[in-house]
């Protein structure tokens, strides 16, 4: 199941919660760059249906994260997913990181609490951030 709704669409506001989620990996340094807003859409585009309003979801998941106290507010909606969806999230999530060629100790701390918040195996979790590291090298 991904966030299916009676009439099968994935539901908007699921998809602003992983954005928040995303643009918060991406706001942990300090620098939250274009570029890194893109990796966040096209994340975004591959998991929503309703390509035509990443634009509005991105803005609204930005006041959200701004205004949220802690991440759990984000991840449930990733801990609901399948295993395959959850791993593309944290793919864009390291993507995020090292889009800057290196990951500070925020960054690296984040991950470390996302990985036992999602229930991904730390194998998992070492093996996605070496292939984003090599990809980004």
């Amino acid at each position: 199941m991904f966030f299916k709704s009676k009439n099968n669409k994935i539901q908007n506001k699921d998809i602003v919660k992983i954005a928040a989620l995303l643009i918060h990996a991406a706001k942990i340094d300090e620098n939250f760059s274009k570029h890194e807003e893109e990796i966040i859409k096209k994340t975004l585009s591959k998991i929503s249906e309703d390509n035509q309003n990443i634009d509005s979801i991105i803005n609204e998941a930005k006041i959200i994260e701004e205004n949220a106290n802690q991440i759990l507010d984000f991840t449930k909606e990733v801990k609901n997913m399948d295993e395959i969806k959850k791993i593309k999230i944290i793919e864009a999530l390291w993507k995020i990181i090292y889009s800057n060629k290196e990951a500070d100790m925020y960054e690296t701390n984040l991950m470390r609490r996302l990985g036992g918040l999602l229930y991904i195996d730390n194998k998992i979790m070492g093996d996605i951030k070496e292939k984003i590291k090599k990809q980004n090298s």
